[in-house]
């Protein structure tokens, strides 16, 4: 719950605030960028959310993915019922779960909702609250980890539903308890579920791309509110760059995808194939010249 007495005096005036608490994830600024900002290291409120249903709605969707519960009001509004899962797309089968971890600094985990059986792909924290709709969208079959960076609570997560866990064998050290492991070349968890390894944020980072265009990136690919356009994080890249670049741009001679739904970063849903392998193509020329 948020702590009035340390609301973070760069919020704006009025109910909702972030507290000092904040570790400065970003995760309330791509949800709701017209309402958060970055203040000195934290997140702030920008301006307070007016009533309207779907302003409302934006704030509490922040809070309740805010990994140190750090979003509130001080007036304690009675928080709406259960957000999340959030399906990003109608009739997508495809979830934004947030209840974000402190241990992977805020990273978002997606549900992929299939036939097949579905795939939990990096980890939310562990919660009840989650676990129950989560189960009645089916469980879950395969825990998918990009890296080692965003293992949070999977374990507990395969515990639950008995689902196989997979992590690159280069970052399983981060959880060394999962049943399979990738390698350097491309792998089916199930059909139509596609592992590719692109090293470069980690040694073992791996994008998970389905059938019909779903790309979940981790922290090796995202789309900036501030660019309007793709891309990577020098700052945060804990192996190569030079590497990440080269990987990169394999997964663009090999594959198209519509969306891009990563760890950090924000999402780009539903975009023309074509236009994000031009700019995939682009930040990957950009990437190699910055070298």
């Amino acid at each position: 719950m948020a702590r009035p007495e340390l609301r973070n005096p760069a919020n704006a005036e009025g109910d909702w605030f972030v507290d000092e608490r904040c570790i400065d994830c970003g995760t309330c600024r791509e949800i709701a960028p017209h309402l958060f900002r970055a203040a000195a290291g934290a997140s702030v409120v920008a301006r307070q959310p007016s009533e309207a249903a779907a302003e409302q709605t934006a704030a509490w969707l922040a809070a309740q993915a805010c990994p140190t519960t750090s979003i509130g009001t001080i007036s304690r509004r009675p928080r709406p019922g259960r957000l999340y899962p959030l399906e990003v797309r109608d009739g997508s089968g495809v979830y934004d779960l947030r209840y974000c971890s402190e241990d992977s600094f805020g990273a978002s985990a997606w549900l992929v909702v299939r036939p097949e059986g579905n795939v939990l792909v990096d980890s939310p924290r562990w919660t009840e609250a989650l676990a129950g709709p989560i189960e009645a969208l089916g469980g879950i079959a395969h825990v998918a980890l990009t890296h080692r960076d965003d293992v949070a609570d999977a374990h507990r997560w395969a515990e639950r539903f008995g689902a196989r866990s997979w992590i690159h064998r280069d970052d399983r050290r981060a959880a060394p308890w999962t049943t399979d492991e990738i390698g350097d070349d491309e792998v089916e968890l199930q059909p139509g579920v596609t592992a590719i390894p692109v090293p470069g944020h980690t040694k073992g980072s791996v994008v998970f791309l389905t059938e019909d265009g779903w790309l979940l990136t981790g922290d090796s690919l995202a789309w900036s509110h501030e660019r309007d356009d793709l891309t990577a994080f020098r700052g945060a890249c804990w192996y190569s760059w030079p590497e990440q670049a080269r990987s990169l741009g394999r997964l663009a001679e090999r594959h198209r995808f519509h969306s891009v739904l990563p760890g950090h970063g924000a999402r780009h849903v539903g975009g023309d194939p074509d236009d994000l392998h031009a700019r995939l193509v682009g930040l990957v020329d950009r990437m190699a010249a910055a070298a």
